[in-house]
């Protein structure tokens, strides 16, 4: 942990370097997705607006854009419109995820699905996905429409698939990382992909920051399942024991059921096969979890990740985007936001 402790002023800043590097792209991208998300229907209104109000990191719209300045793109707003269709679609595949892990809190406010219902959370994460379409149409690149659409399918079998395997504590590492490349990695991919496309660079460059994003998307997601029983960080807007009272089944416990004894493994999966998990249980996979020092292992696991990401950005020249996209790689593990 002393090691994640350390990284941790270096990495935020590699956050707001990038943030500020592309400051007065990132104003339009959020004027972009306001415009929009507008409507005549006063429920869908209400919705967006208060979805716009819940922030966020905006990690994949800057993505785009940085890796959009990485090529050298400076000719026109294509980038801030598909940042902005990035984020819209990372937006609306959490709507729909509040909903099919009945969601309460997220970013420390409540889930939509929570201030109205499912029905219109689900709905009007549809429309968020169909103006994104419209965006994608409007910019006129077959290979970037190609690649995104792509990509949402790809997310909806990753939510499909984690869906089919939920409450299997045996559940196999490799089946965890087909659904977390689906449901993260892939966007991660298609953010920094399309950041290349735009500037019509070589296919190697295309490759790599593809290669970059989906690497960072797992390390990203990686670092956010440990999160959730890492007692030893207290993070904003997230709540510890998310994932287990969902009675997700993320690296953590597959970890901890490869580790465990018969006993404990047993205990494990009546743990998760109930419907409701109650905190004694909670406390239970917590105290397993320090013991086998499941936290270290799954770090460790993440860093594997990290070093090919950062690895895949040799083939650009050394300049100020180039380091910050580098630096990003150890973002997730120390985030405190």
């Amino acid at each position: 942990m002393g090691t994640v402790i350390q990284l941790k002023k270096q990495i935020n800043n590699s956050y707001f370097q990038l943030k500020d590097s592309v400051e007065d792209k990132l104003v339009l991208v959020e004027e972009k997705i306001k415009s929009k998300l507008e409507s005549d229907v006063s429920l869908v209104s209400k919705m967006t607006d208060y979805h716009l109000e819940t922030g966020g990191k905006r990690l994949r719209a800057l993505l785009t854009l940085g890796s959009a300045k990485l090529c050298g793109y400076n000719k026109g707003a294509r980038d801030i419109n598909l940042a902005a269709c990035v984020e819209l679609i990372h937006s609306a595949t959490l709507m729909h995820d509040d909903v099919i892990d009945n969601g309460s809190v997220r970013r420390g406010k409540k889930t939509l699905n929570k201030v109205w219902d499912n029905h219109s959370s689900v709905l009007v994460g549809d429309y968020l996905l169909s103006r994104c379409f419209e965006m994608m149409v409007e910019d006129g690149s077959i290979e970037v429409l190609k690649l995104l659409s792509s990509t949402s399918s790809k997310i909806a079998q990753g939510e499909v698939l984690q869906l089919q395997h939920k409450g299997e504590v045996d559940m196999l590492e490799e089946t965890y990382l087909r659904i977390i490349s689906s449901k993260t990695a892939e966007l991660f991919a298609a953010a920094t992909k399309v950041g290349a496309i735009l500037s019509n660079v070589k296919t190697k460059e295309k490759e790599a920051l593809e290669f970059y994003g989906r690497n960072l998307g797992l390390t990203f997601q990686i670092a956010d399942d440990t999160l959730d029983y890492n007692s030893e960080l207290k993070l904003f807007g997230k709540r510890i024991g998310k994932d287990f009272y969902e009675g997700k089944i993320t690296l953590p416990i597959i970890l901890l059921f490869q580790k465990g004894n018969v006993q404990e493994k047993e205990n494990l999966k009546k743990i998760f096969s109930k419907t409701n998990r109650s905190e004694s249980d909670f406390n239970y996979t917590l105290s397993l979890i320090k013991q086998y020092e499941i936290i270290r292992e799954s770090y460790n696991k993440a860093h594997h990740y990290i070093n090919l990401a950062s690895n895949s950005l040799s083939i650009f020249k050394d300049c100020k985007e180039k380091t910050i996209l580098e630096g990003l790689t150890s973002f997730s593990l120390s985030r405190d936001f």
